[in-house]
């Protein structure tokens, strides 16, 4: 028995809108199995890398300084610094890679860049998400440091952090696809990253004109959002939320409009 006619569109529709969130969630379901899948260990890599991080350098500065710049533990210090850098660029960069990643799904009408670059973003940014309740659980429980958080800064940081990842992987989504030497050229202008990105030190330290210079990076922002979060006393007053949003829009806007107009015609060549 068919339905009637004025039911059919409305059918359509509904099976239209449920496209999409079924091709992310297919996405999402095969970046589980070929990300982590295959690897012994699988998650548990994504949690011991961060950890052995702070924890070599808490080793390594605890020997040769008495204190850290803020507070009286090592281990907080540079994960509230390294944890969104490496947030940042662990994200950024998978995204960085989806239009080559899902090459081949691509293909296909119901999926788009669009449903591709959704589900990588959600996937890395829950993995990273429970990489950082381990490990600052671990460290606030265990170590006791003392602190006291500031829930809505420390929401504020990941937030930005969750902004410039999708901005700039987004944008070198389209870079790496039509130019693939800027794959090279991108990972080594990010080398510098972790040393300019206040992780082993605070803003405040860096003498002028440098400092001036280190206002640009915007992790650096985020690192001293997130530090102002654990740390109460710490008043970081060159800190602007707007820069970072404004890289993020800009690199997202400029990304998925490149994206949207040229993927196909670089994939059919």
């Amino acid at each position: 028995m068919s339905l009637p006619s004025h039911l059919q569109p409305s059918l359509c529709q509904q099976a239209a809108s449920l496209a999409t969130p079924r091709a992310i969630g297919a996405l999402i379901l095969r970046e589980i199995t070929t990300t982590y899948g295959r690897s012994p260990g699988g998650y548990v890599w994504a949690i011991l890398e961060p950890a052995a991080g702070i924890a070599l350098l808490t080793l390594v500065f605890s020997i040769g300084f008495r204190t850290p710049p803020l507070g009286t533990s090592f281990a907080l210090f540079y994960a509230a610094g390294i944890l969104p850098l490496m947030m940042y660029s662990d994200i950024s960069t998978k995204l960085a890679q989806t239009i080559q990643f899902s090459r081949a799904l691509l293909t296909y009408p119901r999926i788009t860049f669009l449903d591709a670059l959704i589900a990588r973003f959600i996937l890395n940014a829950l993995t990273q998400m429970m990489v950082h309740f381990i490990v600052l659980g671990f460290i606030i429980l265990y170590l006791k440091p003392t602190t006291t958080l500031d829930f809505s800064k420390i929401g504020q940081a990941y937030l930005l952090t969750f902004s410039l990842a999708i901005g700039i992987g987004t944008l070198n989504s389209f870079l790496t696809l039509a130019y693939p030497v800027w794959n090279t050229a991108w990972a080594i202008l990010n080398r510098p990253l972790f040393l300019a990105s206040c992780v082993f030190f605070i803003f405040e330290s860096v003498p002028q004109p440098y400092s001036d210079y280190l206002w640009f990076n915007p992790i650096v922002h985020i690192a001293g959002l997130m530090r102002d979060g654990f740390y109460p006393f710490y008043q970081p007053t060159y800190v602007s939320v707007a820069y970072p949003l404004a890289v993020a829009a800009l690199t997202t806007m400029s990304g998925l409009f490149l994206l949207n107009r040229y993927h196909r015609d670089i994939l059919d060549k």
